[in-house]
């Protein structure tokens, strides 16, 4: 292990141990400490504007494109590591505490907190995404930690999790796939003390939208490429300082980065019944200049089943507090002198969301240890998200029922979570594990 991965694992430690106390309440200093071991984790961030950041200047200077070893992997095998409990500890506290009573304002308000940004930037996931020789702390590829971030962020909320794994995501994307070139100028940025805000633009406005065969175009120009098309569900568009872009190129698709605030680059409301909290954008391109991402190793298929396992460990997340919630009311709501839990329906209807749960997280936890082992996943991929799109979206259609009247309305979360776990169905990339 690393020294940073060290010092990385040790802070993370410390934020269990101190997590754990109740010293620190009784003497009025448990937020001014938690920032100090945050800022000593290399993580007291602020944001940076759109248009603020130059790319490129941070002088770093590569030998050579960086990619990430595959992990030394045997068997499958469900137990995680000392480090993953250590950041699952953390992240799961951050969820409840954090995600779990900023989302109802968030999504009435179809806004993501700025405040809530700031908190998100001190657990410095970026740094996870980007490799040792660029200043992040990426040794080797994580999809199953990324995928258990996901499953974290998704209990605390769907949707505000989406937009804070999304610049994760690209940066995912830019260690796995991007040039020399590419790494130069945008990676090292993820490891600097703004990262930038980013986010994938794949899906688009069409009957039985395919992934595959996009209608966005992309031509050569010169030494770069020009887009034009449409995009929507755009997470977090406005304020991405860099966007990824589907786009047909030569009758196949590709990806494309485009720097926010380009020329020819426009956004339109484009409000959904999910994701509020997400600011969704239709994004217009007309001649927008662009980069291809990559060059002769980049693999489209695996983009698509990253980006599905990040969305699928969302929804797990989310149906697990479904699942959670609705035990907690059937145990407390009384019906005819005794709880409705006591109820075969009720019983029978909360034990299947245990079964679906644990067969989606077998599924996902299966093809991300293929992919992080550098193995074939897009069978694993295809049947994990096969089942999450059904399972996920029943899951959250029982949650309703077991409230009744009650889950109907926004005094409980319980709706809110069915209709983001809609997303799952449409969402075929935007993340990236």
């Amino acid at each position: 292990m690393t020294n940073a991965n060290n010092f990385q694992g040790r802070s993370l430690s410390m934020l269990n141990r101190f997590a754990q106390s109740n010293w620190p309440d009784r003497l009025k200093i448990r937020k001014s400490v938690e920032r100090v071991l945050y800022t000593g984790s290399r993580t007291g961030f602020q944001l940076a504007g759109v248009m603020s950041r130059q790319f490129g200047k941070s002088g770093s200077q590569l030998n050579d494109k960086q990619r990430l070893p595959a992990a030394a992997k045997g068997l499958f095998d469900l137990s995680l590591t000392d480090e993953q409990q250590m950041m699952r500890d953390t992240l799961q506290r951050f969820a409840k505490e954090v995600l779990r009573p900023a989302a109802h304002d968030a999504d009435h308000d179809a806004k993501f907190p700025q405040a809530l940004r700031t908190q998100a930037l001190e657990l410095g996931l970026n740094f996870y995404a980007v490799p040792e020789a660029l200043g992040g702390m990426a040794a080797e590829q994580s999809v199953l930690s990324n995928v258990l971030m996901a499953e974290d962020f998704g209990y605390g909320d769907f949707t505000l999790g989406a937009a804070i794994l999304s610049s994760m995501g690209v940066a995912n994307a830019l260690t796995r796939w991007g040039t020399k070139a590419q790494q130069e100028k945008y990676l090292s940025a993820f490891a600097e003390e703004t990262p930038p805000m980013a986010t994938f633009a794949t899906c688009e406005a069409v009957p039985a939208f395919n992934p595959n065969r996009p209608a966005t175009s992309a031509r050569r120009d010169s030494d770069s490429y020009r887009l034009n098309g449409e995009k929507t569900l755009v997470v977090m568009a406005r304020e991405a300082e860099l966007i990824l872009v589907v786009a047909a190129l030569d009758g196949k698709p590709a990806v494309f980065i485009v720097q926010g605030g380009s020329d020819g680059l426009s956004f339109e409301e484009d409000p959904a019944m999910g994701l509020k909290a997400g600011e969704t954008m239709k994004l217009r391109l007309q001649d927008v200049r662009a980069e291809k991402l990559g060059d002769d190793d980049f693999d489209y298929q695996a983009f698509l089943d990253l980006g599905a396992l990040a969305w699928i460990g969302l929804a797990i997340g989310t149906c697990q507090a479904v699942m959670d919630y609705a035990a907690n009311y059937a145990n407390e709501r009384t019906a005819f002198g005794e709880p409705i839990s006591h109820r075969q329906a009720v019983a029978f209807m909360i034990a299947d969301m245990a079964i679906e749960i644990d067969a989606m997280r077998m599924l996902l936890w299966n093809a991300a240890s293929l992919a992080e082992a550098g193995k074939p996943f897009h069978r694993e991929a295809y049947l994990a998200r096969l089942l999450a799109v059904e399972k996920s979206m029943k899951i959250g259609n029982d949650g309703v029922q077991v409230l009744g009247g009650h889950g109907f309305t926004k005094e409980h979360p319980v709706e809110r979570w069915y209709r983001d776990l809609r997303a799952v169905a449409v969402m075929h990339s935007g993340l990236h594990a």
